[in-house]
């Protein structure tokens, strides 16, 4: 017997994991859902994301403490990473923990779990519309590219923030006349950090730096990062932004483990050895790291261990925004109500990149689309209905 058609709408502008976690949770609680996406393919940015391995969640401890954001904890609890391990494994898609707490499907790969996704939301009832650039309202129509206009009970958006603008997140959205008064300024968030390097740089281009510390904000930082023709970039790096994008100051130790006195008890008696030969044996400084002491802390002075616990490294800012992974900014929250509905557009509701709040690589950041893209499609839901 064919299933009888609810008689609730919901239209969902973008098709990245916030907007089809929206359309799940909207299908599931019975409204008739389209889904509209300007690119020809859904969810472009998670399968980019997943390409090195899609780190989906995070199994450390305090895991909403990571977004310094008050409106999204009660998200988050509904929504955390053992809810997000186990929707997963519902697709067919278990996952594991690594060693640094990081969770990832068994397979690594994004696609798997993407397509068993898209067959879970084909046999809910979602359409997928490709190719349909949202251009904003007429009246309380939405407006397309192409001419068509649409009307639904309830409206959720879900169009990214600004960065990695080939894959549909633009951020062309802030500024429609109806959004662009509630929206905080995009500014780069997980993204390398700019430095101009003198020529003997280039041939460490690539290489990573590991056993280093970062020092920002008075506090030592462990990870890895690596040296780029731009600057510095990587994991390790990432999760300061904030502190870096407003001014704070860097600076390396390139010896995090040993005290100064116990560097430069160990760097004396040089003799007539090379001052590289010396670092590596004496210190075990990888090339990177003596290349990095000979750019900053030239001319070098006759007691290196300051230096190498404490080399400052002047930053010429973030990278260009589309370069970051994700962005900081959006619409901020004092322009929703708690279901995440646009105070001054009934029946309008946001979720993922698009509100204003950011997070370290991770896990966190697609854990917080997914978290959203379930809040809103169950509130847009209900706003049908009634």
């Amino acid at each position: 017997m064919e299933r009888p058609q609810p008689e609730t709408t919901v239209a969902i502008i973008g098709a990245g994991p916030a907007g089809l976690m929206a359309a799940e949770a909207a299908a599931v609680a019975g409204a008739r859902v389209t889904v509209y996406d300007q690119m020809p393919s859904p969810a472009r940015k998670l399968l980019m994301a997943g390409k090195s391995g899609l780190n989906v969640t995070h199994d450390g401890p305090d895991f909403s403490k990571a977004y310094a954001c008050a409106p999204l904890v009660p998200m988050i609890d509904a929504f955390g990473p053992p809810e997000v391990r186990t929707w997963m494994e519902d697709l067919g898609q278990p996952a594991f923990t690594g060693s640094t707490g990081r969770v990832f499907p068994e397979t690594m790969k994004a696609s798997p779990l993407l397509r068993a996704w898209l067959a879970r939301l084909d046999g809910l009832g979602v359409t997928l519309v490709r190719r349909a650039r949202w251009t904003g309202w007429d009246g309380t129509n939405l407006t397309f590219a192409d001419g068509n206009q649409v009307s639904a009970d309830a409206t959720i958006l879900a169009l990214g923030g600004a960065s990695w603008r080939r894959l549909g997140s633009d951020g062309t959205w802030a500024g429609f006349p109806e959004l662009a008064d509630h929206v905080a300024p995009f500014q780069p968030s997980n993204v390398g950090f700019r430095v101009t390097w003198s020529a003997h740089m280039a041939k460490h281009f690539g290489a990573p730096v590991k056993n280093t510390g970062m020092i920002v904000d008075g506090r030592c930082h462990r990870g890895e990062f690596t040296v780029s023709e731009q600057g510095l970039e990587g994991g390790g790096l990432y999760p300061l932004t904030p502190l870096l994008r407003a001014g704070a100051p860097l600076a390396l130790d390139l010896k995090p483990d040993l005290t100064q006195a116990e560097v430069a008890a160990r760097l004396a008696g040089r003799g007539k050895q090379s001052l590289p030969n010396h670092l590596r044996r004496t210190l075990r400084l990888s090339p990177v790291q003596i290349a990095l002491l000979q750019e900053f802390a030239r001319p070098l002075p006759d007691d290196l261990a300051p230096a190498i616990k404490h080399l400052p490294v002047p930053l010429r800012g973030p990278n260009d925004i589309d370069q970051a992974i994700s962005t900081a900014g959006g619409l901020r929250w004092d322009a929703l109500t708690a279901d995440l509905m646009l105070r001054d557009r009934p029946g309008v509701f946001v979720a993922g990149e698009m509100l204003d709040w950011e997070a370290p690589t991770g896990g966190w950041l697609i854990t917080a689309c997914l978290a959203t893209g379930q809040w809103a499609g169950r509130a847009a839901a209900r706003f049908a209905a009634g």
